[in-house]
């Protein structure tokens, strides 16, 4: 990784400052000092903090206090606890990564008020050290074009950047960062920016009986990883739409899949010379716990092979490493290794 921003394994601290409409002392309690402590203690380096605008700003642009307090609190408490921070502008007003056709890419005044946004949250946290905090410009694009994509990402980087020339950028391609799109990606000239990809192939184990997932999601029957992710009969036996909805996201697979996968991204590190961070991976809770430790393990040994930083989805969520009690999950071990 970058000296400039020296990331290694990190975590995510989702449903805080993002995706919960908790407000006053429950948003006060959900994420606090000890969090970032034990995070630490666990051997962690950096922390990714998702944001999103309907937490930090009201609908007239202005800031919410409380919310930027907290964020400032959380900055705070991962200095002194010896970690960096990616800021993720994850969810905004006018952009949702489950959206079908988002506004930003189809309003001019929204591409603009996203690079409002940037200008002003670059002003609130200029005083930040540039190897201690990292700018994420926005979580999982999905836009239907990727020149879509690309045009907002370099008007929201360009604002930034007439800001804070040095502070360093996070930067993922179109389509909820998938590394199959990675070539579609414009990427700045700029060598202080990372690329980012977000990982969560296949999905049939990572988000096995989400509901969020669509008919995916119904399947409830055993899973398995590596290999033939579901017994073949069991396969046969499902109904016509949720057969061919598995046939769709994949049926087998392995590591050699995955490193396949990370071709696409490795390429493009290859030819800019940028880092590359897997700023989200994970699977949900639901998944059998033999199954979820060796598909982390099988992914963990090729971070290490190819040298990418990594931040995995999420502390206390459905994925998270410890459980809603904050106790530790089978998971934690398994990333600690």
């Amino acid at each position: 990784m970058n000296a400039g921003f020296a990331i290694n394994r990190g975590v995510n601290i989702s449903h805080w400052l993002s995706q919960s409409k908790a407000r006053g002392a429950r948003r006060r309690e959900y994420f606090v000092r000890e969090d970032v402590e034990r995070i630490a203690g666990w051997g962690f380096d950096h922390l990714r903090l998702p944001v999103d605008e309907e937490q930090l700003w009201q609908e007239d642009g202005s800031r919410d206090p409380e919310a930027f307090a907290l964020l400032e609190n959380g900055l705070a408490w991962a200095r002194e606890a010896g970690l960096r921070v990616v800021v993720d502008l994850h969810i905004l007003r006018s952009h949702y990564f489950l959206d079908k056709d988002p506004a930003l890419y189809r309003d001019p005044a929204e591409e603009r008020r996203f690079a409002g946004l940037w200008e002003d949250l670059a002003d609130a946290l200029a005083d930040h050290p540039y190897d201690q905090v990292a700018f994420e410009l926005l979580n999982e694009a999905v836009a239907k074009d990727h020149e879509d994509w690309n045009r907002v990402a370099h008007t929201a980087h360009a604002a930034v950047r007439r800001r804070q020339p040095e502070r360093f950028l996070v930067l993922g391609s179109n389509r909820f960062c998938q590394c199959v799109t990675f070539p579609h990606l414009r990427v700045p000239d700029d060598g202080r920016t990372l690329l980012t990809f977000h990982y969560y192939n296949p999905m049939l184990v990572t988000h096995y009986t989400a509901s969020w997932t669509g008919p995916l999601g119904e399947y409830n029957g055993p899973v398995n990883y590596p290999g033939d992710l579901v017994p073949a009969e069991v396969f046969q036996a499902q109904r016509g739409e949720l057969q061919e909805t598995m046939r769709s996201h994949g049926i087998h697979f392995d590591q050699d899949a995955m490193r396949r996968d990370f071709a696409y991204p490795l390429a493009v590190r290859e030819k800019t010379g940028l880092p590359l961070y897997c700023g989200e991976y994970g699977v949900y809770k639901a998944c059998p716990d033999p199954v979820r430790i060796r598909w982390y393990r099988d992914i963990l040994a090729l971070f290490r092979e190819y040298g990418i930083a990594h931040a995995c989805w999420d502390y206390r969520g459905g994925f998270g490493i410890v459980d809603q009690h904050r106790q530790p999950t089978a998971i934690l071990d398994v990333l600690r290794s």
